[in-house]
């Protein structure tokens, strides 16, 4: 075979590679807006479920309990409200592939493996508060996240464009002509990972996806046809009700209890931090598992450029529902604890609605430059354009997310600039630990004196340290409250001598 021959031979199979990993990331994305849609047939089984138990009683503790009947009818009321606001985050979805594409390539034992390796791996803990595992967690898995395969595409450095240029237009380059948001895949498929916000004072715009041409994918909603839904395992749902509960946690006036805990401390150690922020040059901010988007967007008000970036498609789709889709402050109303009967002080408790977001992101006083990058945190920031562009990093509730806490610190320590700041608050609830049935699934689980041991071998020195007592996504009237004794610290990485 000549080397014209060995070249398209190699093309054609990097082309089906390509292909059938776009196609993985399809049957992905499908999986993960069926477990949406398929919230209220889920939610009215459990329904269903507690009216059997009821007609089981015998008829002289079914008269102790004659308001059960009409507790199922206002639990169906609040699952349809739940549910109206689900399927308005589903239309204003853009996905960044053709989600009508043939997936049947996938259909073979290999890559049904490989898929299942994935999907049993787990992914970030979307909610640790109230899991119903004995090891206090939930795994989610990585058929969760915005791509697969190893990013090759890069993230624009805040030093590496003016203001205007990163403004709130992309955080990423993709190749000439084209600029999106972060990705999580390669050249050709990078797009699956993007979520650009496009969000101002003035005005929202919707996130820009785009397909591997460029081309933004159209308005047009054949995916959510019940054709093209999945029958997905519970576990699914139940991150559903989870994004529900995280919701309030960032987007409603209930949490504020929570953000004052958790986020406060952050931002005002921002704000001391850097006393001077220039609008011409304004200091730079990454958050890594940003989640629903808040945290990133109130440090966007102190006057930094703030970048969110973000694993799981299942927040994706709701903070860019949140960030570029409301239209007032509390505009959509939900039920976030109907999903537990367990610790209810009264069932008025249970059903309270909550309104949301209750602030209007566009008004809220964000800074150019504020965007959500949607992929891994180590494949996404591991290029080495993001070397030593970043004045602080912050981690929430982040780097127990890691297969290798480790890694994540090395990434962070080499994307800080000399003298830069990485602030942290959070657990060590390892989200890989207790993995049982899977040999290769990797969970390196340090103590913090660890933690702070390996900080200072990349360079960081503690300049602050303290323990916050907090909660996560907890209702707040519930008789059980999990709480964490958070640590907190500010770290500075020192400058290389020369």
């Amino acid at each position: 075979m000549s080397m014209s021959e060995d070249e398209e031979a190699e093309r054609r199979r990097l082309r089906r590679q390509r292909e059938i990993e776009e196609a993985l990331e399809v049957k992905s994305l499908r999986r993960i807006i069926s477990a949406y849609l398929n919230y209220p047939d889920a939610a009215e089984d459990d329904v269903r479920r507690y009216e059997r138990s009821f007609r089981r009683l015998p008829p002289a503790h079914k008269a102790l309990l004659s308001h059960y009947p009409s507790k199922s009818q206002r639990l169906r009321r609040c699952i349809s409200v739940n549910s109206f606001f689900i399927f308005n985050m589903l239309q204003a979805f853009e996905p960044p592939l053709d989600m009508s594409q043939d997936t049947d390539m996938c259909e073979n034992p290999h890559l049904e493996n490989a898929l299942d390796d994935h999907l049993d791996s787990g992914e970030r803990n979307i909610c640790p508060c109230e899991a119903a595992s004995t090891s206090g967690r939930i795994s989610f898995p990585q058929s969760d996240h915005a791509s697969y395969g190893k990013s090759d595409i890069t993230c624009k450095s805040p030093e590496g464009v003016n203001n205007k240029e990163l403004g709130t237009e992309s955080c990423c380059e993709s190749g000439p002509g084209i600029c999106n948001a972060c990705p999580g895949n390669n050249r050709e498929t990078d797009q699956a990972g993007s979520s650009d916000v496009k969000i101002n004072n003035d005005e929202v715009t919707p996130y820009s996806f785009a397909d591997s041409n460029g081309n933004v994918s159209s308005s047009t909603h054949e995916w959510l046809d019940p054709s093209f839904r999945l029958n997905v395992p519970l576990v699914d749902v139940d991150k559903v009700r989870c994004i529900i509960r995280n919701i309030v946690r960032d987007w409603a006036a209930e949490g504020q209890k929570e953000r004052d805990q958790c986020y406060k401390p952050i931002l005002e150690e921002l704000d001391g931090l850097f006393p001077n922020r220039s609008k011409d040059r304004p200091p730079s901010c990454l958050v890594p598992g940003a989640g629903l988007g808040r945290l990133a967007l109130e440090i966007s008000c102190l006057g930094f450029i703030s970048q969110g970036n973000e694993f799981s498609y299942y927040m994706m789709i709701c903070s860019s529902f949140i960030l570029n889709n409301a239209q007032t402050a509390e505009e959509w109303t939900i039920y976030p604890w109907i999903h537990s009967n367990c610790n209810s002080l009264s069932d008025n408790d249970q059903l309270r609605p909550v309104s949301i977001p209750d602030i209007h992101p566009a008004s809220a006083g964000i800074t150019e430059g504020f965007s959500m990058c949607g992929g891994d945190f180590v494949e996404v920031y591991s290029d080495p354009s993001q070397i030593g562009v970043w004045d602080a990093v912050v981690t929430c509730f982040f780097i127990d997310t890691a297969h290798n806490i480790v890694e994540y610190i090395e990434i962070i320590s080499r994307i800080l600039k000399d003298g830069g700041v990485w602030i942290n608050f959070g657990p060590l609830l390892y989200h890989f630990a207790d993995m049982y049935g899977q040999e290769d699934e990797m969970s390196i689980e340090l103590s913090l004196e660890d933690v702070k041991k390996v900080a200072l071998h990349y360079g960081f020195q503690m300049e602050k340290e303290r323990t916050i007592e907090t909660t996560y996504t907890t209702n707040p009237q519930s008789m059980m409250q999990n709480r964490y004794f958070a640590a907190f610290w500010t770290m500075r990485k020192k400058p290389v001598a020369t």
